[in-house]
């Protein structure tokens, strides 16, 4: 864990400032309870209704619908107030992100580690990657976009643009790369966790919302997503001890693979951050403008990609891995990239210029 200024680590939450150690706690329970008790991880992998497990469907469900209440499609309409820290984030976020994430994938699981990794593994990480790769942030980015002193504005625009596009884009994407990188993908599983774990959050989500805001206004959505936030905690932990419990054989016989996993995700992480930043500067886009949207494409939202992942390839899967890595590597990386961008907004005009 990196050393956090005590500026930035005043805008995050207990559990957001320690979340990779939360994760690797989590990691550490799962292994050794998944060697206790084996039979007990079997029997909760028997519970799925067409390829979804049941007790990571609860779990999915416990992360991804307190996001969800927080996203205000209202905010839609102020779509084109900053056209041009918005085009940075969506060319990002569905040009280039998923396909250089596949293509370093690719070249890292298929070829420069093809002799420290089975073919069959490479494969499944590399599935698991692409999922991550696709699946730009919903709920972190507004941490990180507080931590710059982004325009709250701009990022709740951003967030809700991007999930409007996520149930349109995230399936087909997902398929053309897997199916490009010789994966098998089963379509009717693919759409069916896409309606599950975006589409019917979202809706509820909105419902939930509307519901809060005629009763309190936005005070009164404040206050539920606080009394929620623990459920999504948890929702979040229980998930990583489950799957590193049906991994826990894979990474004994193979105690590298995390690491492995984590290289490509560190390079695609900078380096889709230098993209949008650099972009950003170019363009001259202001520095409350320029770190949010920068800061989306770079984080992921990995309580998807998890759950899709598990229920495309399963709880013990080697995709379901590779998620679960993105997890544990994506804190340490934001903060550093926080740290950087707060360093180098004299680079980027004030508020009020060109956006």
């Amino acid at each position: 864990m990196i050393d956090i200024p005590h500026s930035t680590a005043a805008g995050l939450g207990t559990f957001e400032r320690w979340l990779s150690v939360w994760v690797a706690l989590a990691i550490g329970a799962g292994l050794l309870l998944g060697n206790i008790f084996p039979g007990v991880f079997s029997a909760l992998a028997s519970l799925e209704i067409a390829s979804v497990n049941l007790p990571v469907a609860v779990l999915i469900w416990a992360m991804v619908y307190p996001m969800m209440v927080g996203v205000d499609f209202g905010a839609l309409r102020q779509v084109g107030d900053k056209p041009k820290g918005l085009v940075v984030t969506l060319v990002v976020n569905w040009l280039i992100k998923p396909f250089t994430m596949a293509a370093l994938g690719v070249l890292f699981f298929n070829y420069v580690f093809a002799g420290l990794i089975p073919p069959d593994d490479a494969q499944a990480y590399l599935a698991g990657v692409i999922l991550l790769g696709a699946a730009p942030c919903t709920a972190m980015v507004f941490v990180w976009s507080n931590l710059t002193r982004g325009d709250a504005t701009y990022t709740l625009v951003q967030v809700s643009v991007n999930d409007v596009i996520m149930v349109f884009a995230f399936a087909p994407i997902v398929a053309f790369l897997l199916g490009v990188t010789d994966i098998v993908v089963p379509w009717d599983t693919l759409l069916l966790s896409v309606g599950l774990y975006v589409l019917l959050p979202l809706i509820a989500g909105y419902v939930t919302r509307q519901n809060l805001v005629a009763k309190g206004g936005e005070a009164a959505v404040d206050a539920f997503k606080a009394r929620v936030q623990p459920f999504s905690i948890f929702g979040l932990l229980v998930t990583v001890v489950l799957l590193f419990g049906f991994q826990g054989e894979v990474i004994f016989e193979r105690p590298l693979v995390i690491l492995l996993i984590a290289v490509p995700l560190l390079i695609q992480s900078y380096g889709i951050f230098f993209v949008a930043y650099g972009a950003a500067r170019a363009w001259r886009i202001p520095f409350n403008v320029a770190a949010p949207c920068a800061m989306i494409g770079t984080s992921n939202f990995f309580e998807l990609a998890v759950a899709v992942a598990i229920s495309l390839f399963g709880l013990g899967s080697g995709a379901a891995l590779a998620t679960v890595v993105g997890v544990l590597v994506e804190v340490p990386v934001m903060l550093s990239l926080v740290a950087f961008a707060n360093r180098t907004q004299h680079w980027f005009p004030k508020e009020g210029g060109p956006s």
